[in-house]
């Protein structure tokens, strides 16, 4: 923003004093106080902006509305179905069991109207009611005795074999290494609290570093599975989806990037947000196939298709509806929730294109509201008079979302071209959320170790459970040497 000259309030005198050099002193203070006006109005409008931004209408994030959180006004239509499970959910209802663990029997020892005895009266009939409910669960303590026997012909000592994996005379089992990495990995639990937990559970405190190191230990089995999924995504998938969000590492600002798809997720934390950081994790600069993103400036650097979020695009149209109101905003609101209603509306007929006809005309309505745009925010060049400054001019809100509607049309319409991309960035929003999610509930990293090791067993376990994995499942296989790897990803020979 410009910087102004400092205010100085003018006393009576010094007006009159200004006065009586003529009308050329006039009018060049006036001059001065209108240029300082207009500044002040720019950063006013500017911190007004900043206020009005939240959640629904801008790119920040739901964490960040804080107490004063506004209703939620969702874009969507409204589907018309009734809330709960829909058809075909699975469900957790519990159902009566045909074999139930144990049977506890509750006789009927005298009639309750007129208390005669009933012992020996026969039973006509059982009503049944079935408790589930855990067992008193305790550390199981299993000691391995290797023998030692002595050779009568040569006189050396042999002794048998451990099982693979008992080194220590003490030391925990995979069973219970899961679970601490299960309360800290993937429930986001402090160590503090997941070591009060386990001692809750089982009576078993649990030392912090053991817990850490229980998190490398899956960290080191699991990176194989996680370079092939970054492999698979850089050139397998049609459509890859890309986010970034800020953490604090060690006390100083990092960022979590994340590469994703409704099966495959690969996070990485790096100190940079732009390209140096994109470079270094190494998807954007070989992808095959078309990267979703935010349309953060960054992205564009990179020389393969792009897909834009239009779940943006509505936040910031509702911005500028807000702060800026004009009639093609609320034109391009409704054109695009059309087309994605068309897109949609094809896909249920098995369709695989809109008709050249829809596209056609979707298209011309699409370039009509930009011109009405542009033709309602016209670009002002400085004034000759005023000094030069360097870099681009400024341009106002709605001006430079209109500029990039127009430079990015095919990424913003990609849905509408291909139905293999989908309408907004959500699958990386959701993939990045526990980025959120872990600061609020145990803080952010101390240090780098610590970041890469997050990222390297939360990427395997949300792919494991994408792909229908339970996650303890999947921290077994860790601890066991076979870490799970979706079976159309080929993992490094």
């Amino acid at each position: 923003m410009e910087n102004m000259e400092p205010i100085k309030i003018l006393s009576e005198a010094e007006i009159r004093a200004i006065y009586r050099q003529g009308e050329d002193a006039v009018v060049s203070l006036i001059q001065s106080m209108n240029q300082n006006l207009l500044l002040l109005a720019q950063r006013v409008q500017a911190l007004e902006d900043r206020l009005a931004k939240d959640s629904h209408n801008s790119s920040k994030p739901p964490s960040s509305d804080g107490l004063n959180k506004p209703a939620p006004k969702s874009q969507r239509r409204r589907h018309g179905k009734k809330s709960g499970g829909q058809p075909g959910h699975p469900g957790t209802t519990l159902k009566v069991v045909s074999h139930p663990d144990r049977v506890e029997v509750h006789r009927v020892k005298q009639c309750k109207h007129c208390q005669v005895a009933l012992e020996g009266v026969a039973v006509e009939a059982v009503e049944k009611r079935q408790v589930f409910d855990l067992p008193p669960i305790r550390i199981e303590v299993t000691e391995h005795q290797a023998e030692i026997k002595r050779c009568p012909d040569c006189g050396q000592l042999t002794r048998a074999d451990f099982p693979e994996g008992v080194t220590q005379p003490t030391q925990y089992g995979p069973e219970i290494k899961a679970q601490m990495v299960y309360l800290n990995q993937y429930q986001m639990i402090p160590l503090e609290r997941v070591s009060e937990t386990l001692s809750e559970f089982y009576g078993q405190g649990v030392a912090e570093g053991t817990i850490v190191e229980a998190c490398q230990e899956v960290a080191d089995e699991v990176q194989a599975v996680n370079i092939a999924i970054k492999t698979h995504l850089t050139k397998q998938e049609v459509v890859v989806h890309f986010d970034e969000t800020g953490t604090q590492v060690n006390g100083k600002l990092n960022w979590l990037h994340s590469a994703s798809t409704q099966a495959l997720t690969a996070y990485a934390v790096h100190a940079k947000r732009g390209q140096p950081a994109m470079d270094a994790v190494g998807i954007l600069p070989n992808l095959h196939g078309r990267a979703m993103h935010d349309g953060w400036k960054s992205y564009f650097a990179y020389l393969c298709t792009h897909a834009l979020c239009n779940g943006h695009h509505l936040r910031e149209l509702a911005f500028l509806q807000e702060r800026y109101p004009q009639a093609w905003e609320q034109g391009l609101v409704d054109l695009l929730l059309e087309i994605k209603q068309a897109v949609d509306n094809a896909k249920l007929s098995k369709a695989s294109n809109l008709t050249s006809v829809q596209i056609e005309a979707f298209e011309d309505r699409y370039d009509a509201l930009l011109q009405q745009g542009f033709q309602a925010n016209p670009f002002l060049e400085p004034l000759e008079d005023h000094p030069k400054k360097r870099g681009r001019p400024k341009r106002s809100r709605p001006l430079n979302l209109l500029d990039r509607f127009r430079e990015y049309k095919p990424a913003v319409l990609a849905f509408m071209y291909d139905f293999k991309v989908p309408f907004d960035n959500n699958q990386a929003e959701r993939d990045i959320r526990m980025m959120k999610v872990k600061q609020k509930v145990s803080g952010c990293f101390r240090s780098t170790q610590g970041a890469e090791v997050f990222c390297q067993v939360r990427g395997y376990l949300s792919t494991a459970r994408k792909n229908g994995q339970l996650v303890l499942y999947a921290l077994r296989l860790a601890f066991a040497g076979k870490p799970y790897c979706p079976p159309f990803v080929s993992l490094p020979t």
